[in-house]
């Protein structure tokens, strides 16, 4: 118990402290830093409370900061931020980007609080049609793909490219297993997790794709003055919200946290329309959508990797298929097909208190830094921190990992796949999260539609 408790303890301060530094860095996106950092974890041999708690720790730590260059600079701190953009410079135009930062930071902590418990008492009650639910996977797979395609932003697009994507997909999955001995995974989901930064990086070097590309000058930021008074250690979220915005906040919680399938994007846009109709007065609007939205990406994200972990074992939600594939399915530790990840390892109270502790890491050491220190740490970051080596970085562990996996054709696949997957994502909309559908769908669907 107590060697349990050290590792989680010390993987959700890892988790927190790392992905609390990449939230700062405007474009790091989950699927390509959250995804590949936790499937090194789980090949590391990290205990399963200590890869859980490390995982929670993470994202809520990066959907803290995410909020900081949000606000402050106004670019997206990463995809789950794009939806605060317009509330966020409505606030800068009012002179208010530090009240904007710290509703989004208090919001997002009050959502993670009641989304740990919630989501996990809502997949204990699922759980007993968990077999019913993997009798069925496949076809469940199939449906999530085009319901997922959907509500992507390629819509019919991305419903139309499930087909040719996920025949591709089955084509070089039953190639790399004829020549390899065995089937490879990783490889594929790193390989779409890099597709849109591979995409562009083929583009770049085309002359007519290099065309569009072309910026004519450095980008300017200008940063917001700090205006908060930088008071208290520990500034409590009860406090630094309204109890209207509390209420909206943890209702928003409540309601996000009892669902799994649908995208945490759109999930937020839907929210934040819902609260933001019955508010009026401009100032309480903007200042209270900052505190519901981005609690709802909190929410949101861990209630699509808690629900379907602890209840079925099956990644089928978007974010469980995306940055959380390695608690599902990360051979030899993890396996989808064997039944033998964290779902068996660990028991609902587990979860619950795993969660939780990672959360509570999170709330020390993120929270009370990202409320006092946001400017200065944003300052740092535009002047000191070069974006392209960070991914150059992820590049670099994505081409280790995919060698480790399959050698040269592991890496090779993992290259096809991202090329195929990023010009499906940049022409047509077609989402990481579909690209991950269309996997399992790939793997385990298309083999029994053959065969009938």
């Amino acid at each position: 118990m107590i060697v349990d408790l050290l590792w989680a303890l010390g993987m959700g301060l890892t988790g927190a402290v790392v992905f609390g530094a990449i939230g700062l860095v405007s474009g790091t996106d989950e699927t390509a830093t959250l995804g590949p950092l936790t499937l090194i974890v789980v090949l590391a041999g990290v205990p399963p409370v200590g890869v859980f708690t490390f995982f929670i720790a993470a994202a809520v730590s990066k959907h803290m900061t995410h909020a900081i260059p949000t606000t402050l600079l106004g670019i997206p701190g990463d995809t789950m931020a794009v939806p605060l953009m317009e509330d966020a410079d409505g606030m800068r135009r009012l002179g208010a980007p530090h009240v904007a930062l710290r509703k989004a930071l208090a919001g997002a902590l009050l959502s993670a609080v009641v989304a740990v418990p919630v989501a996990v008492g809502i997949a204990t009650a699922l759980a007993p049609l968990s077999e019913t639910v993997e009798a069925v996977a496949p076809w469940l797979f199939a449906g999530a793909a085009i319901f997922v395609g959907y509500f992507s932003p390629g819509r019919w697009a991305s419903v139309v490219g499930i087909i040719p994507f996920t025949l591709a997909v089955a084509a070089l999955h039953g190639f790399t297993e004829q020549h390899l001995g065995d089937s490879l995974s990783i490889s594929f989901f790193l390989g779409i997790a890099i597709g849109p930064l591979l995409a562009d990086l083929v583009r770049a070097t085309s002359r007519s794709g290099r065309a569009g590309m072309e910026r004519s000058g450095v980008r300017e930021f200008r940063l917001a003055p700090d205006l908060s008074g930088g008071k208290g250690s520990f500034p409590n979220p009860l406090r630094v919200l309204t109890r209207q915005q509390i209420g909206y906040t943890a209702g928003s919680a409540v309601v996000t946290s009892s669902t799994f399938v649908f995208s945490p994007v759109a999930t937020t846009v839907i929210v934040g329309e819902a609260v933001g109709a019955r508010l009026k007065h401009p100032y309480q609007r903007l200042s209270s959508l900052m505190a519901v939205k981005n609690g709802t990406t909190e929410s949101t994200y861990l209630a699509e990797t808690i629900i379907p972990l602890v209840a079925f074992g099956l990644p089928l939600s978007p974010v469980a298929a995306g940055p959380a594939a390695a608690l599902f399915n990360a051979p030899p530790v993890y396996s989808v097909d064997s039944g033998q990840n964290l779902h068996s390892m660990l028991s609902s109270w587990q979860f619950l208190l795993c969660g939780l502790l990672g959360v509570l890491v999170a709330a020390v050491v993120v929270y009370p830094v990202a409320m006092k220190y946001a400017r200065v740490a944003s300052a740092w970051v535009i002047t000191r921190i070069s974006h392209e080596a960070l991914i150059a970085a992820f590049a670099g562990l994505i081409v280790v990992v995919s060698w480790y996996e399959g050698g040269l054709l592991g890496l090779l696949t993992s290259l096809t796949v991202g090329l195929l997957g990023g010009l499906c994502n940049r022409a047509f909309g077609m989402n990481a999260g579909v690209q991950f559908m269309c996997y399992y769908t790939a793997t385990m669907f298309v083999p029994i539609l053959l065969a009938a």
